[in-house]
């Protein structure tokens, strides 16, 4: 009976062994899975930007049909804190928002017609969003400038014709709000709408074509960035 089972015993051993020595077809055990990393806001940018601007002067002055395209460069900030995004954004535009002549007239039969033009503008902002993924919603204040041309031609039967122009700087503040969306970690694309209640300037002071301007500029503005 020991003699039965020692020839099991050493029959079970040998084919363990014979087994161990056979080439196996298991492949490597997988890698394990790991998900991309989180999308993040975080980090300088810089881009460029075009639009439409529109204005009221809330007077007669220049008309009330002053608008024109805008189009420039953006540079700006990031820092991203959970799906809170705070930032800084500026950028400089060239501008042609223009007033179409206009004609007004003054006592003694006078008449003339005047017109506004800008050059450029620039703004500064903070910016504070909330991320959802790579959506960005975000809201936009700070200062707006920009610089507009007057000018006028007119005459007087008294004078005869006079003529005159005047560069004017107009400050003011800004603010806005607006969407962004990352197609890739880089690149990202932004539409906004932006409010610029500027100062108050008179043109052509002491002569029959003096006026008082007011702009309350409103912006539809979309651009492309590129994030760091």
């Amino acid at each position: 009976m020991r003699r039965i089972l020692l020839s099991v015993l050493m029959a079970g051993v040998a084919s363990s062994a014979l087994a161990a020595d056979l080439p196996t077809t298991k492949g490597p055990p997988p890698a394990p899975y790991l998900p991309p990393p989180a999308f993040s806001w975080t980090g300088f940018y810089i881009g460029v930007n075009g639009g439409w601007g529109f204005t009221n002067t809330h007077n007669d002055s220049f008309g009330n049909n002053i608008n024109g395209g805008l189009v420039g460069g953006t540079v700006g900030y990031n820092y991203q804190m959970g799906q809170f995004v705070i930032g800084y954004e500026g950028d400089v535009d060239w501008s042609d928002i223009r007033g179409n002549d206009f004609t007004f007239t003054f006592p003694g039969a006078g008449h003339g017609t005047d017109k506004l033009n800008s050059d450029f503008m620039v703004t500064e902002r903070a910016r504070l969003g909330y991320a959802w993924d790579r959506t960005l919603f975000f809201v936009t204040g700070g200062y707006a400038g920009i610089d507009m041309h007057g000018s006028f031609n007119a005459f007087s039967p008294s004078t005869g014709p006079f003529f005159g122009s005047q560069n004017e700087w107009h400050n003011g503040g800004i603010v806005g709000a607006g969407i962004e969306y990352a197609f890739t970690n880089n690149i990202t694309f932004k539409g906004e709408y932006l409010f610029a209640p500027l100062q108050s300037k008179t043109y052509f002071a002491g002569t029959p074509a003096e006026t008082r301007t007011d702009l309350d500029l409103s912006i539809f503005r979309v651009g492309v960035n590129y994030k760091f």
